[in-house]
């Protein structure tokens, strides 16, 4: 069996851990290999840092597309994370459909903002353009906010700490059962955090949970949709795949917590990446 591979289009930081400082070790601990196709260069993320350096590489986002095809470079699935113009959504969308073909599965994590908020840089016309890049998708990974805003209602009115809703809801960003949802930060009993998933192949929706631990730590999203697709690409269902990175995810973050970690850091998760990839090879065994 061949190792998997994805293709990542998200931007890099050199210091913080989030987006590709977090995709490629996590798909490499999975056995998944990752191939960067970073939109940007920066030297901290922005959370809890101030006056990083910027290079914006959407100029250099189609010249590589153009040379993988040129190459004949296929993927098993494109996984889209953060972006910063519509001009790179647009990109973006193009490299769905240019190398989503048949067996290529599209993920799509529409980041856009968290706590109510959208992040400063989405106004509503780049809202407009991930839900674009969105609609192209297999499956999508918003979070609370990023359903709100993919939904167009009131993100107060968006419960997510009973079954039914949460049902109504995947079911309706679901586009109709065109697209997985693995709807993150449901909440359907005191104590625990997981995601709804809806499951085109099957039209169900189940729930994973697993235990919260309060706080806000930078990069969790970025984690959980990481392992989310490396466990998609390696065989395994929507279902299995959420419940892993519910689960990764929140030890990863009580790791942090009692480590001490500053925040602004981001999830402390290499230490148990080892674990990840025994999971993996486990269950890898005994399917």
């Amino acid at each position: 069996m061949s190792t998997p591979r994805v293709a990542a289009v998200h931007d890099l930081s050199g210091f913080g851990r989030c987006s590709l400082t977090i995709v490629l070790p996590t798909l490499s601990a999975m056995g998944v290999q990752c191939c960067p196709l970073p939109t940007a260069l920066l030297s901290t993320h922005t959370g809890g840092f101030q006056g990083n350096t910027f290079l914006d590489l959407t100029d250099q986002m189609e010249p590589m597309a153009d040379h993988w095809r040129a190459e004949g470079v296929c993927f098993d699935a494109v996984y889209t994370g953060f972006m910063g113009s519509r001009e790179q959504t647009a990109l973006a969308g193009t490299l769905l459909r240019s190398f989503g073909g048949p067996g290529c599965l599209r993920i799509v994590d529409p980041v856009m903002g968290d706590h109510g908020r959208p992040y400063r840089t989405y106004t509503p016309e780049m809202c407009r353009a991930m839900a674009e890049l969105a609609a192209q998708a297999d499956v999508i990974t918003p979070n609370r906010t990023e359903a709100a805003l993919l939904l167009g209602v009131d993100y107060e009115a968006l419960k997510l700490d009973a079954a039914a809703g949460c049902r109504g809801r995947c079911e309706a960003l679901s586009l109709g059962g065109r697209r997985s949802v693995v709807l993150k930060g449901v909440s359907l009993s005191p104590g625990t955090v997981g995601a709804a998933c809806f499951d085109r192949e099957t039209g169900r929706v189940s729930f994973v949970s697993a235990p919260l631990v309060p706080g806000q730590f930078h990069g969790t999203g970025d984690l959980f949709a990481s392992v989310l697709t490396g466990a998609l690409v390696r065989g395994r269902s929507l279902a299995e795949a959420a419940a892993l990175a519910a689960d990764f995810t929140a030890r990863c973050v009580r790791r942090t917590r009692e480590a001490g970690t500053p925040r602004r850091e981001g999830v402390d998760f290499e230490p148990l990446l080892w674990r990840l990839g025994q999971r993996m090879e486990e269950s890898t065994c005994l399917s």
